[in-house]
Order: C-alpha cells, then sequence, then structure tokens
C-alpha cells in the first residue's frame, strides 16, 4: 500500500506531488532544493551552502519516514553548472561519508526558482521488507 510521507521540518510540496513516498519496502523521495522549511525562502551562498541545505532537507524527509541517509541506496544530483561538481561534492561526501549511495550526477539547464542544485534520493525501509 502507497504512504505519502511528509515532515514539518523540510520545505511543503510546491506542486500536485508527494514529498516522499513509500511503497514496497521503498521510500521514493521528491527532489529537493535549498529552501529554508521555516521560510520557505533559498538560503543564500555559493553551492556549499545550497547542497548542505538540499541536503537536509533530505534528511527531515528521512526522518519522519523513520529513516536516515544510511539507507539511502541512489541519489541524483541536478547541477546547474557542471564546474560546481568538485565543491558539491565535498558537502556531500560530509553528508554520506562511508556510506555512500549509487549516485547520478547531472548537468541541467535550469533548476526549480533558479538554483544551483537539487537532489532527489531513493532509500530501502528494510523493516517493511
Amino acid at each position: 500500500m502507497k504512504e505519502i510521507i511528509t515532515s514539518p521540518n523540510a520545505p511543503k510540496a510546491a506542486g500536485p506531488y508527494s514529498t516522499a513516498v513509500r511503497q514496497n519496502g521503498f521510500v521514493f523521495l521528491s527532489g529537493q532544493i535549498p529552501l529554508d522549511p521555516k521560510t520557505m525562502q533559498l538560503v543564500t551562498g555559493g553551492i556549499e551552502e545550497q547542497t548542505a541545505r538540499v541536503i537536509e532537507n533530505l534528511q527531515a524527509v528521512l526522518e519522519s519516514a523513520g529513516l536516515t541517509l544510511r539507507d539511502v541506496v541512489k541519489t541524483t544530483v541536478f547541477l546547474k553548472d557542471m564546474n560546481n561538481f568538485s565543491r558539491m561534492n565535498e558537502t556531500y561526501a560530509k553528508y554520506f561519508g562511508d556510506h555512500p549511495p549509487a549516485r547520478s550526477t547531472v548537468e541541467v539547464a535550469r533548476l526549480p526558482r533558479d538554483v544551483q542544485v537539487e537532489i532527489e534520493a531513493i532509500a530501502i525501509d528494510s523493516s517493511k521488507q
């Protein structure tokens, strides 16, 4: 059975989609952009600050699902400029450390609200299998 997951500590969905969906032991997290969940305003700063906010938003959604970043098995990173890859990667590594998921990183022409980075994720909820 499909379960919709929301978090009071992450930005609300800005359209007709769910922040996350749990089904058959998987949790699919919609892409997060660097919005402060309290103000719904974009964080200031460069790619490092934006990447940190995005991952913290993902963490908040995972926590609402009873999961952590360790449960993430796949991410997709969308970058506005691939020249920011190494700086994004350094921040990303601080959060995933010794348990990195599989990942794809692609450069895109444009992202919502003209942000520099968006990340989506898939996690496994082993308690539901």
